[in-house]
């Protein structure tokens, strides 16, 4: 029977696989086709129209990079970042969290950006590639120099 740890490396492929699937659908349109409108729902938030293109950057590349697995942390970083800052500025201030409705998709983004930012790519991932899985601090049985 396997154990649950043994399926890590799948539960880190499909997390990252939903992730990035439901960030390059969220950046695309911000990037190639409602641009104007977009803008313009940006600066009614308060934002400057600008943003909705390095929201759209963050998103649809992120996604990219995240469903790939390379410099997955980085990505997790800053779409976790993103993400706080759309429940901080946007859903938050619209009255208690009981009240505010729409909050919870932007939390549960941000919380499994954060997990990814923490924990890594896993080793079904380019990161595990490119970077070998090299771990910090020294390998049991090999004594420091």
């Amino acid at each position: 029977m396997l154990s649950l740890e043994s399926l890590k490396p799948v539960a880190l492929l499909l997390l990252r696989l939903a992730l990035g699937i439901i960030f390059i659908f969220h950046g695309y349109p911000k990037l190639f086709t409602h641009t104007h409108e977009t803008m313009q729902g940006f600066e009614h938030m308060g934002f400057p129209g600008y943003f909705a293109y390095i929201a759209g950057v963050f998103e649809f590349f992120g996604g990219l990079v995240i469903i790939f697995g390379i410099f997955t942390r980085i990505a997790g970083l800053l779409l976790f970042c993103e993400m706080a800052v759309a429940l901080l500025r946007v859903h938050i201030p619209q009255g208690p969290i009981t009240q505010v409705k729409n909050y919870e998709f932007p939390l549960i983004l941000a919380t499994a950006c954060f997990a990814l930012a923490t924990v890594g790519a896993g080793m079904i991932s380019l990161d595990h590639v490119v970077f070998g899985g090299a771990r910090r601090g020294p390998r049991k049985g090999r004594e420091k120099d």
